[in-house]
């Protein structure tokens, strides 16, 4: 393989037209069944038709353009051709209600729109110019030479809206030489091999889906599979087999109640796997493995953690890395035990994603791993993680006050993240500042970690809210996992929807089991004296759930204050 010459980019429109030129006749783009496929030659050639379509619309260098696209090659066409011009992409969550969709455009002051048709009489009175793919403006001869060699380093390349747990949502604005840092402080960590490949399945509105699955396949050539619905991740994973794969824990638990339900009650696969956890511990305490041990392990690889790789899809994975929220340690031990090297990594809007990563060769479970390469962290004296980096965010858009809250005078962001950092460096998150509960003794305590053991330890649980600030113990608001749930009424002989079974006798009190086993790993003050299971799911983007899947806290106090307080 040549040099990666995309990798000295000024830019990401200066990256995107290295890859074209090194690797025009890789495949750059496409959908599972190849319906839709472009190379990166033809994908430059869409891109800057539609990139004349916007000029001739008046879209010029600092612009912005609104994206509401699902993830579909469409999307990858429309926002590079809106950076070709110098002008700023942004995409909103599809999941957006009318008002938060509103919001955003005017913070944002977009131009132009280019959304599904789902969303076209919701966008259409709120900017001057909107399309759907199937509709948008070109101009096969524009020539954008001149137009993205224009674009600067220090230029606005996307706005990411943190999806707000409180307020409205802040504009991170992200320059390219931000995203440049970011792509080289991961690819330093996972190493990507030559024709790397990806799925594109997280809303592209979010950190984390632009950095995995569009920035860093722009600048390492990367193939990109678009999966338009995430709920299918899990059938695309072993048709694509990625070189990377990125989720939030509640996939990874899906990913492991799965696994666990096909074997169902196979003895000698539980052996196996236990003898699996048992390896990862002994390795995570730098202890030797007893020749045993290594011999049912010999007899395991083959047999068991092999193939259940190959099946889930990950058996060609470099790294799977974790984020968003705390993992249940089990989650990873498991994936550790099977082969499957699962890393938690911290990263936010206003890093590009970028932060702290585990390294391959020597990942912690429980921690967030080491700095990115050219990422500084430090502690303030209260605790909170202070980042210092190239890939550190310009500032929030029009909220100038803001901006300087977050960004000290020597350059530190403050993360409004807890941690603590060991001997070695690795950093351990212990919760977000102003959600830490103070019981009614004083007693500081982490609810996102008391939440990931309440749903390590009940496949039933799917989602958990704890309260207990200020006073006298903890409660936790608690919610049925709907597949697990449904799946486990069945072969016990009930049936009903997900309303019914939250008030059946049988599902309390299996869940009442699950809520002691977590209490067992709590201390006390941490355990959940009382809970009540919620009638019904909480979906992302809904009252209670982010878009990106992160508890709305104080909106989940509001709405539920009689339950909560009927448990006191």
């Amino acid at each position: 393989m040549g040099e990666r010459r995309s990798i000295g980019a000024a830019t990401i429109a200066e990256a995107f037209r290295l890859t074209v030129e090194d690797h025009p006749d890789r495949i750059a783009v496409r959908t599972l069944h190849d319906e839709t496929v472009y190379t990166w030659a033809q994908l430059r050639e869409q891109v800057d038709a539609l990139a004349g379509g916007l000029h001739r619309l008046g879209v010029r260098r600092g612009d912005t353009v609104a994206l509401m696209i699902s993830n579909r090659p469409e999307f990858m066409i429309a926002d590079l051709a809106a950076m070709t011009l110098g002008a700023t992409p942004f995409s909103i969550y599809l999941t957006s209600a009318p008002d938060q969709v509103r919001y955003v455009i005017e913070d944002a002051a977009a131009k132009v729109a280019i959304v599904e048709d789902a969303f076209l009489e919701l966008v259409a009175g709120l900017v001057e110019h909107v399309f759907t793919p199937d509709d948008w403006p070109t101009d096969p001869g524009f020539d954008a030479e001149p137009h993205w060699r224009a674009v600067e380093p220090d230029d606005i390349l996307t706005l990411i809206y943190t999806s707000g747990t409180t307020g409205p949502p802040k504009g991170v604005q992200i320059a390219h030489r931000n995203q440049m840092a970011a792509v080289d402080a991961v690819e330093q960590r996972v190493g990507f091999p030559d024709d790397s490949r990806v799925i594109s399945w997280l809303p592209s509105a979010h950190v984390a889906e632009r950095t995995a699955h569009h920035y860093l396949p722009i600048v390492y050539a990367m193939t990109i599979t678009t999966c338009h619905d995430p709920r299918q991740i899990g059938t695309y994973l072993p048709a694509v087999k990625p070189t990377w794969f990125f989720a939030v824990p509640r996939v990874w638990e899906k990913l492991k109640a799965g696994v666990e339900a096909k074997l169902g009650g196979d003895e000698q696969a539980q052996q196996l796997l236990a003898a699996g956890a048992r390896r990862v511990e002994l390795e995570q305490r730098g202890e030797p493995i007893p020749p045993e041990l290594q011999q049912i392990l010999d007899v395991a690889e083959p047999k068991l953690f092999a193939p259940l790789r190959a099946a889930i899809g990950l058996d060609e994975a470099r790294l799977v890395n974790v984020g968003a929220a705390p993992t249940p340690r089990e989650v990873l031990v498991f994936f550790h035990a099977i082969g499957i090297p699962l890393a938690e990594i911290w990263g936010m809007s206003e890093t590009c994603g970028a932060g702290a990563s585990n390294p391959g060769e020597r990942i912690k479970i429980g921690t967030v791993g080491l700095p990115s390469p050219g990422v500084e962290l430090k502690l303030a004296p209260d605790g909170e993680l202070l980042a210092r980096s190239r890939v550190v965010m310009v500032g929030y858009r029009n909220l100038p006050e803001r901006t300087a809250e977050a960004l000290d005078a020597d350059g530190w962001l403050h993360t409004g993240d807890v941690a603590t950092i060991d001997e070695d460096g690795y950093v351990t998150l212990i919760d977000r500042k102003k959600e830490l509960i103070i019981s009614a003794a004083g007693k500081n305590m982490s609810p996102a970690n008391i939440e990931a053991t309440l749903k390590g330890a009940s496949p039933l649980i799917g989602q958990a809210c704890v309260i207990g600030d200020g006073r006298r113990y903890n409660t936790a608001l608690l919610v049925l996992d709907p597949d697990v749930a449904v799946a486990w009424a069945q072969r016990q002989g009930l049936d009903g929807d997900l309303a019914a079974l939250a008030r059946n006798e049988a599902v309390i009190a299996a869940v009442q089991d699950g809520v002691n086993v977590a209490n067992k790993t709590l201390s006390r003050p941490e355990t959940i004296k009382r809970f009540t299971l919620i009638e019904g799911d909480w979906l992302p983007g809904g009252d209670e759930l982010t878009p990106t899947m992160k508890l709305k806290r104080r909106p989940v106090e509001a709405k539920y204050a009689a339950l909560i307080a009927s448990m006191y």
